[in-house]
C-alpha cells in the first residue's frame, strides 16, 4: 500500500528551514555558553546528567505517557482524540516537574552547609502542583466536551 504526501508549500519549507536555523542557532550558543562558562572538569558531570535526562525522557516518561494513550485508546473507543491529547499533556508536564523537582527533594534530604538554598517543602509542593494539574486537566476536559457537545447539536450552516 502506497501512500503520497503532498508536496510542501513554500511557506512550509520556509517555517521549516527558519526552525530549523533558530534551532542551530541555540545549539551553537548552548555550546559558547558551555565552553566560556563551565569548567572543563565539570564535563563529565554533564555527560552523565544528559544521559540520565536521555533515559528519564526516552525510557520512562514517553514509554508512560505512550503506554496510558494505548490504555485509553482500547479502554474505550469512545474517548476523544482530543480528550487523550490534554491528558497527554497533563502527563508530559507533570513528568516534566518530576525531573524537576525531585532533585531538590533529595538534596534537601542530604541537607547543606547553608540552609537557605532550598528552603521550601519539595515534596508537599509537587503534590500540590499535581492536584492542581489535575483539576486543570478536568476543567480543559470538561471544557471540551461541553462545546464539542455544543458544536454537534447546532445544526450545520451548509445544508439548505
Amino acid at each position: 500500500m502506497s501512500t503520497t504526501t503532498a508536496p510542501l508549500t513554500t511557506a512550509t519549507r520556509r517555517w521549516r528551514t527558519g526552525l530549523i536555523l533558530f534551532g542551530i542557532a541555540l545549539l551553537v550558543i548552548g555550546a559558547i555558553t558551555l565552553l566560556n562558562d563551565v569548567a572543563p572538569t565539570d564535563y563529565a558531570g554533564i555527560a552523565i546528567w544528559l544521559f540520565g535526562a536521555l533515559v528519564i525522557h526516552d525510557g520512562l516518561a514517553a514509554l508512560v505517557i505512550f503506554g496510558v494513550s494505548i490504555l485509553m485508546r482500547r479502554a474505550s473507543r469512545t474517548i476523544p482524540l482530543a480528550v487523550i491529547a490534554i491528558i497527554q499533556g497533563a502527563l508530559a508536564v507533570g513528568a516534566i516537574f518530576f525531573v524537576i523537582v525531585v532533585p531538590a527533594i533529595l538534596k534537601k534530604d542530604i541537607g547543606s552547609a547553608n540552609p537557605s538554598i532550598l528552603p521550601l517543602e519539595y515534596g508537599l509542593n509537587l503534590v500540590l502542583f499535581y492536584v492542581g494539574l489535575a483539576m486543570v486537566t478536568a476543567a480543559a476536559i470538561a471544557v471540551y466536551l461541553v462545546l464539542a457537545r455544543r458544536q454537534n447539536a447546532r445544526p450545520s450552516s451548509s445544508q439548505d
